[in-house]
């Protein structure tokens, strides 16, 4: 199989959570990159993080680290850092989804062989998770194009690739998506998320 990193996706200003840094919440007694890392850990050979804190060094000591290729490009730009900084394919988490399973991970990374990039199905408004998925090192080219012509939407560059979708049937046997997806937005979002933790409704057996 093709070499893959783990990547942690820690961008944004975290408005919404009054600027703290969101994924070093404890969700379950645990920091939300730990479980983060846990998981992609268990699905990659390696892991980095991509995040333009100055504290960032910090978080994950053992964990490589580096930052935006293309600064101020959101979410897209920290996909194109994953894939430049690492140099190989990807999987990639953003670092306030505490309950993504290392099984999933997996699954995305097989379906990943079959095209340039594997996202998993969701009720979202997009229909798929792309903060959540595996993409290889062609998509560069592709994203680059929508970065320099200034169209920063996450799945701007899907029509110049392969993609290929994990059915939403197949993501259940994980969970309920809107469960497993779930970002740590906003301090009511971490309550939930706790209650979501204390009531296991993110654990199936094959997670």
């Amino acid at each position: 199989m093709t070499g893959c990193t783990g990547v942690i996706l820690a961008g944004g200003a975290a408005s919404r959570y009054g600027g703290r840094p969101k994924g070093l919440e404890q969700v379950g007694g645990r920091r939300v990159i730990d479980r983060v890392a846990d998981a992609l850990g268990e699905a990659a050979d390696d892991l980095l993080l991509i995040a333009n804190d100055p504290a960032a060094a910090e978080w994950l000591p053992h964990v490589r680290l580096a930052s935006d290729v293309r600064l101020h490009c959101g979410s897209l730009g920290g996909i194109h850092a994953a894939l430049v900084r690492a140099g190989q394919p990807v999987l990639v988490v953003a670092w306030d989804m505490p309950f993504v399973p290392a099984g999933l991970l997996r699954m995305l990374r097989d379906a990943g062989t079959r095209a340039d990039a594997a996202l998993p199905e969701s009720g979202s408004r997009r229909g798929l998770e792309p903060l959540c998925a595996y993409y290889s090192t062609t998509c560069v080219p592709a994203i680059e194009r929508r970065l320099d012509a200034n169209d920063m939407r996450v799945v701007s560059f899907f029509d110049d690739v392969r993609v290929e979708r994990l059915p939403e049937r197949e993501v259940r046997r994980f969970g309920d998506p809107a469960v497993l997806f779930m970002n740590v937005n906003t301090p009511d979002d971490l309550a939930l998320a706790e209650r979501h933790a204390a009531d296991g409704l993110h654990r199936r057996p094959e997670a």
